[in-house]
């Protein structure tokens, strides 16, 4: 990289602290023309030891006033971020002062960054791999300390270990059909020991583990989607409320007050939830009402967990409860089953059918904010009951999973190929594909394609 970039890297508004960060190789000498120790203009050149923090002043080089005190820290490729000459300045944060010191940096021969471009710096210039540098980013957008627990792992070079040693051993046993490949008279024919079959069994079974990791884990990253449903009036919008502790739902007594759905994060012991507040399901000729029905049925399909609410005088039917949760919207998703109202005598509990008795079952008053913390218990009871947190290490992403997916497929075609014992050039493209697809996922065999879908995700300054 011949340029230099620069942008702010704190977001836009006031506050205690706003950072501008300049990498490249005129980094030290624009931060020297700008910046002096004193209340006196800079002259340049100045020595700036690289890993120091120094107090000082930025001054407009035109009218020779000073634009703000600040703290300078550069910091000499390649230990800086980059791996570049960076520098990074400490000002007061408010968009003008901000604005018109980076406005001073990029009249002095800096250009503005873009999107991630710094990230991607570290990447170029294999400070990091393409796994840390997306860890970057779940850092800072991550909804729960589990998964910035998982992205922190994942930026310390965790998930790049892993891959890298897979490649190895792929890349090892290419180097055998290779031989067998360029020195056919030399050698015997190809045919793999119990050790190499072993080996190929290893990295398509530690593939497959990362695919359920993903498959298990991934709501950390987007929160895992309830959804609250029953008919009108039940406390759906109360329930809400109390899981939220805040007054999110209008609650009336009115039936039918919920017509758009509500949706609102939820944290409950560190797990990420999004929930959604629905409209009452039941027969109605209004349009409007329709609507709303119809726009819950989809929250419904799309959920992850389902919240079916009944009140105290009511009875659990089958063919109402697959009204609301269809047969073939149950495949694969959790639902609990949620009694409100228990606080008034209007007659007897609903109790499930026989065919729904694994549903789990939690009684609660809205009102009196009795059954709550039952509820946010149950909630994460059944969604991650079955995972051990402590034994995961990292998260791949969906990109991660696709690749693993692939590399899969290549090895299977490769066990096949043991058994039907193929050509070592045939086996090779497949082993080939493999080794690529998992480079894909450090960045190693990355089209730039990929790499522009990646960090035009980032925000500018990171």
């Amino acid at each position: 990289m011949k340029d230099t970039i620069a942008a702010i890297a704190t977001p836009y508004g006031s506050g205690g602290i706003g950072v501008i960060r300049i990498s490249g190789p005129n980094a030290f000498d624009i931060a020297s023309t700008l910046f002096s120790k004193r209340k006196i203009r800079p002259e340049g050149g100045a020595n700036l030891e690289s890993h120091k923090v120094y107090h000082g002043y930025i001054f407009d080089p035109g009218n020779k006033d000073i634009i703000d005190e600040v703290l300078l820290i550069p910091m000499k490729g390649p230990s800086s971020y980059t791996a570049e000459d960076v520098v990074e300045i400490q000002a007061h944060s408010g968009t003008i002062v901000l604005r018109i010191i980076l406005d001073e940096i990029l009249s002095h021969g800096a250009r503005l960054s873009e999107p991630g471009e710094f990230t991607k710096r570290a990447f170029l210039n294999q400070r990091i791999d393409l796994t840390q540098a997306e860890a970057v980013a779940d850092i800072i957008t991550a909804k729960s300390a589990s998964a910035l627990k998982f992205a922190a792992s994942q930026n310390l070079g965790v998930l790049k270990n892993q891959i890298r040693e897979l490649r190895e051993k792929l890349i090892h046993f290419l180097s055998l059909l290779e031989v067998n490949i360029d020195f056919p008279d030399d050698v015997e024919p190809f045919e793999p020991s119990q050790k190499e079959r072993g080996l190929i069994d290893d990295v398509l079974e530690k593939c497959r583990e990362l695919i359920k990791q993903h498959e298990d884990v991934c709501f950390l990253k987007n929160g895992i989607r309830i959804t609250i449903c029953g008919a009108p009036n039940v406390g759906k919008s109360s329930l809400m409320n109390r899981l939220l502790e805040q007054d999110r739902a209008i609650v009336t007594a009115i039936p039918g007050t919920t017509r758009d759905p509500i949706e609102e994060g939820l944290n409950i012991d560190g797990i990420p939830f999004v929930i959604i507040d629905t409209a009452g399901i039941h027969q109605s000729d209004n349009l409007v009402e329709i609507i709303g029905m119809e726009k819950a049925k989809d929250h419904i399909a799309a959920a992850d967990l389902v919240l079916f609410m009944k009140e105290p005088g009511t009875h659990f039917t089958d063919k109402e409860f697959e009204k609301v949760v269809p047969l073939e919207n149950q495949l694969g998703k959790k639902i609990i089953f949620v009694i409100n109202k228990i606080d008034l005598d209007e007659g007897s509990l609903p109790e499930l059918s026989e065919k729904y008795q694994h549903i789990p079952k939690v009684e609660i008053s809205a009102l009196l904010n009795k059954g709550i913390k039952e509820v946010r218990e149950k909630i994460v009871a059944t969604c991650v009951a079955d995972l051990d947190m402590e034994k995961l290490s990292v998260i791949p992403n969906l990109r991660h999973k696709k690749a693993l997916e692939q590399t899969v497929e290549s090895l299977i075609s490769v066990k096949t190929g043991f058994a039907q014992t193929l050509e070592e050039d045939i086996l090779a493209i497949d082993i080939k594909n493999s080794i690529d697809s998992l480079g894909t996922i450090t960045g190693e065999t990355a089209s730039l394609d990929i790499l522009d879908r990646i960090f035009d995700n980032f925000c500018i300054g990171k």
